[in-house]
């Protein structure tokens, strides 16, 4: 059959779908999905403030406002306007007031106060260079916050004397990284009064590595606890550690005494403890766990020792006992109620899988979570132990839409028992087989659940199986399976993925000719791990930010030298190089076979744009069919919604001929 009949086949396949009574999810749907984030309880239980994000296709952008919801009514009401990038709200101690950041004229993200009272929101700060954190005094008479420092202006000659020392920055910078330091801001306005000066700094954090580390007043409001790092360079990150900053005098002091990966403190509601993000055991490859220790200063203990989880969130309960934990559990996400010393005790949320929560004075509960069939809500427990209560109805890009349901799969793989998810196409018929993808998740330290995600649905839609592995290295089975993958990027955890693909053949529903590989940043690694390694196996394949020589991760990503954790001692000593080596995918890219498209943006700080040119030269040059498609925009992924679409649009695309040509091939030769 000739290459345009194989193109013909395919299109007629995509109207007939698209006639059929059912319509199913496709990249379309994309930027109609609401983002819901940040739930905030006000002081008096009776609202909650949270973020609500929606697509602005006209101008490529996400517009987002807060909102309130009544949590006897459900009632739902936007409380900004034409502001842009609004986020992060906090209800003054009193309830008040409510705070939160937006951009000024000059594109700058300033604090903007609202008063419950009624009036307009007052513009509170206006720093030159965008304040990233906000917090309120105990006495709700200031707020303290961060910003960078600003460089002395130049003039004349000294304008162009700007040449800067590199250290662990990434390759990306154009100028010295400055310092992020703290302040405090009467809420009547007026002058803010610097708290802390000095070449060290608040930690620089790029997305994707999660939001910053709040700030936590002591509960007199004579000292403010918040994490320091040892210089504003992103590499350096890994020295952030806890400590105490006297407010009127200035004097800082260490809270617990470790040098490396504090971070996240949270004051306990009597005052007396914080609970922070600290490695399990102190290691710096291990998982995180959920530290406490005295706000009057000493070492920390693991409360979640036993759990042996990684811990993504924590906030305290009322009582002061008890936390409320969430993190991966095997294929879901899971929220614990965690005493300061007891047994953990795991919550029934009914088959929601929960993102970070936020409790009230009076003991209730508010995340967001998905469903299998909804994105992200909000919900509410009035206190620990009831059955949730969906507060917003935000999402409708589902409604009418047929879905492909999931199902939890578990399989052997060297020592390990491995777990991942598998969506079946819509109408997916038992007893024929299907082509299928693997869409492999990023991280490592992450791990794919059986819930509403899109890239799964956007790839079911076209009626192929899409399965998901959480290999080693993955955070969702203990610290022994997170930490399996250190010094073996891609060998164990190719293994966990190959074995996962012949239990799936031994069942009998794939087609072991068609079959394709995909994933985007660590799934990008482990996608060009897999070609090189196992170049029979795979028909096509998608790389994107794909991690193809860990040599350039060590040296020109914004975390640098941090990968030694990961991939081992520094490749530039001894012979260190030969183990950088065997760990990267450019190594055994000359024996791949399968057709790869490559996606990555020219500016990504996290995976260096450098391995995708190294990938797809080494692809071109041994003859393998390849396109490399570069967004000229920064970030470690498009984050604006018409760039976003288009990444699935391509995939698709990229994937459809080989994955449904085959099929349609054979037909045609029997």
């Amino acid at each position: 059959m000739t290459k345009h009949l194989v193109v013909a086949v395919f299109l007629a396949g995509i109207v007939s779908v698209a006639t059929g009574q059912a319509r199913h999810f496709s990249a379309e749907d994309m930027p109609k999905i609401v983002r819901v984030s940040d739930p905030q309880i006000s002081p008096d239980g009776k609202n909650i403030a949270f973020v609500v994000g929606r697509a602005n296709l006209k101008e490529d952008r996400w517009d987002t406002e807060i909102v309130f919801v009544d949590v006897a009514t459900n009632q739902v009401r936007a409380m900004t306007h034409e502001r842009l990038g609004v986020g992060s709200p906090r209800w003054s101690p009193k309830g008040d007031w409510l705070a939160y950041l937006a951009q000024d004229t000059n594109k700058k993200g300033q604090i903007f106060a609202m008063p419950l009272s009624g009036g307009d929101p007052l513009q509170v700060t206006h720093s030159k260079t965008g304040v990233s954190l906000l917090t309120w005094r105990p006495d709700g008479s200031a707020l303290a916050y961060a910003a960078a420092d600003e460089e002395p202006e130049k003039k004349d000659e000294a304008k162009f004397d700007d040449a800067f020392e590199v250290g662990n920055n990434g390759y990306l910078e154009r100028s010295r990284a400055m310092p992020v330091h703290l302040w405090l801001v009467p809420i009547s306005g007026g002058e803010p009064k610097r708290l802390t000066s000095g070449a060290w700094s608040l930690p620089n954090h790029f997305l994707p590595a999660g939001p910053p580390s709040q700030l936590a007043f002591t509960l007199d409001g004579a000292s403010l606890i918040f994490v320091r790092a040892e210089s504003p360079l992103s590499g350096d990150t890994d020295s952030s550690r806890l400590e105490v900053l006297d407010v009127a005098t200035g004097a800082i002091h260490p809270l617990t005494g470790a040098k490396v990966g504090e971070s996240n403190p949270v004051l306990s509601p009597d005052g007396t403890q914080i609970a922070y993000s600290f490695p399990r055991d102190g290691k710096r490859h291990n998982q995180g766990s959920l530290y406490v220790a005295p706000v009057a200063g000493g070492p920390g203990a693991d409360a979640a020792y036993a759990l042996d989880r990684d811990i993504t969130g924590a906030a305290w309960m009322s009582d002061g006992r008890s936390l409320l934990i969430v993190g991966a559990d095997g294929t879901s996400a899971a929220m614990w109620l965690q005493p300061v010393s007891g047994k953990t005790t795991r919550l029934e949320l009914g088959g929601l899988n929960p993102s970070a929560a936020m409790t009230g004075k009076n003991g209730a509960v508010a995340f967001t979570a998905t469903r299998a069939d909804r994105p992200a809500e909000l919900f509410y427990m009035a206190k620990v132990g009831d059955a949730p209560v969906q507060l917003t109805h935000l999402q409708t890009v589902t409604d009418g839409l047929e879905l492909g349901r999931q199902e939890t799969l578990h399989w052997k793989s060297d020592q390990f028992d491995v777990d991942g998810v598998l969506t079946y196409p819509p109408g997916y018929v038992a007893g024929k087989k299907y082509p299928m993808v693997l869409y492999i998740h990023g991280g490592p330290t992450a791990a794919s659940t059986a819930s509403f995600a899109a890239p799964p649905q956007v790839l079911a839609g076209q009626g192929w199986l899409v399965f998901e592995p959480n290999y080693r290295g993955s955070n969702n089975e203990g610290n022994a399976f997170t930490t399996a993958i250190v010094m073996d990027a891609g060998a164990g955890p190719g293994r966990d993925v190959m074995a996962g693909v012949k239990m799936l053949e031994a069942r009998g529903i794939i087609d072991e000719k068609r079959i394709a590989v995909s994933g985007w940043s660590y799934g990008g690694y482990m996608t060009s791990w897999l070609i090189g390694n196992y170049p029979e196996a795979w028909c096509a394949a998608v790389a994107g930010a794909p991690v193809a020589d860990i040599v350039d991760q060590y040296t020109l990503s914004d975390n640098n030298i941090q990968r030694s954790a990961g991939y081992g001692p520094s490749p530039f000593v001894g012979d260190n190089m030969k183990a950088y080596a065997a760990q990267s995918p450019i190594t055994y890219a000359w024996r791949a076979k399968a057709p790869t498209l490559i996606m990555s943006d020219v500016g990504d700080w996290r995976v260096t744009t450098t391995q995708a040119y190294k990938l797809y030269h080494a692809l071109k040059d041994n003859g393998v069919p390849v396109k490399f498609i570069a967004y000229p925009v920064g970030g470690h992924s498009p984050v604006d919604p018409i760039r976003s679409r288009d990444i699935w649009r391509r995939w698709v695309a990229w994937l459809a001929p080989y994955l449904n040509g085959a099929e349609t091939i054979s037909q045609k030769a029997q």
